[in-house]
C-alpha cells in the first residue's frame, strides 16, 4: 500500500485555494491509495481566522475534494475547522473514501494551547473504513497521549493516521510520539504535519510513515513543501 503525505503550507483563511491544492495533489498522484493533509489545512492554523474559515462538511470545497478522490480512487484525510448547524466549532478531519463517500468526521478530543478558546473538544474517537482498511484518525496533540491510539486499536483500527500542525519547539515531541503510538499498539502510523509560518507559529514538518515496530520508513524534512509518496507497512 502507498500513501501520499501532503506536507504543505496553507493559504491563511482561503478555503477554496487550499481545497484546490488538495484536488491538484490527488490528481498528481493517482497511484496512492490514501492521502493525508495537515491539521486545519483548509483554513490554516490561524485561530483568529477560524470563525470566517469554518466550514460544514457539505460545502463546495468538500464536494470538489470528494470528486477528486473518486476520480483518482484515493481516500483522503484532511483537516478543517468544522462549523455545525447550531454554530459550534470543532477542530476536525474529514475522512473521504476512494469512491468520494464521506466515511466520517473526527473531532479532535485533546485540544492544545489556545484551541479551547475557539473550539469545543470532540467527544469520541471513531474507526473509519478507508481504502479497504479500518483507519483510526487522530489530530496533532492527540498523539501525545497513549489513550486515544490505544482505544482506536482496541476498536479494531488497522492503521493510525494523524493530521498535525505541530510547531516549534515541539518537533522532537512528535518524532517520539509517532513511533511510540505505533510500537505500543503494533500498528503502522501515517503522520502529516504542516510547514510555513501561520498564526504566529512556525510549523516544523517532519511528516513520516512509521511501521508497526516504530521504524521510520520515509520522512520529509522540517521546512519543505513536499508531496511525499511513502510505503505503508501493514501488520
Amino acid at each position: 500500500m502507498r500513501a501520499l503525505l501532503a506536507q504543505l503550507a496553507s493559504v491563511p483563511g482561503q478555503t477554496q485555494a487550499n481545497a484546490e491544492r488538495v484536488v491538484a495533489a490527488l490528481a498528481a498522484h493517482p497511484e496512492v491509495e490514501i492521502a493525508v493533509f495537515p491539521e486545519l489545512f483548509l483554513g490554516g492554523y490561524d485561530l483568529a481566522l477560524v470563525p470566517q474559515a469554518a466550514l460544514p462538511p457539505d460545502c463546495p470545497e468538500f464536494r470538489a475534494i470528494a470528486d477528486a478522490a473518486a476520480a483518482a480512487s484515493t481516500a483522503v484525510v484532511v483537516g478543517f475547522a468544522e462549523r455545525t448547524e447550531d454554530g459550534k466549532l470543532f477542530n476536525s478531519v474529514a475522512c473521504i473514501d476512494r469512491d468520494g463517500w464521506l466515511a466520517g468526521v473526527y473531532r479532535k478530543t485533546r485540544l492544545f494551547g489556545a484551541e479551547p478558546d475557539v473550539f469545543r473538544p470532540g467527544e469520541e474517537l471513531e474507526v473509519v473504513r478507508l481504502a479497504g482498511l479500518d483507519v483510526g484518525p487522530l489530530i496533532c496533540f492527540d498523539i501525545e497521549f497513549h489513550e486515544p491510539a490505544c482505544e482506536l486499536a482496541a476498536a479494531g483500527a488497522q492503521l493510525l493516521v494523524t493530521a498535525s500542525a505541530n510547531m516549534a519547539p515541539f518537533g522532537p515531541d512528535h518524532e517520539l510520539a509517532t513511533r511510540e503510538r505505533a510500537i505500543e499498539n503494533r500498528l503502522p502510523h501515517l503522520y502529516t504535519n504542516g510547514v510555513g509560518t501561520i498564526g504566529g507559529f512556525r510549523l516544523v514538518g517532519g511528516s513520516r510513515s512509521v511501521d508497526a515496530f516504530g521504524a521510520v520508513l520515509a520522512e520529509a524534512g522540517p521546512d519543505e513543501e513536499i508531496l511525499l509518496v511513502v510505503p505503508v507497512a501493514q501488520g
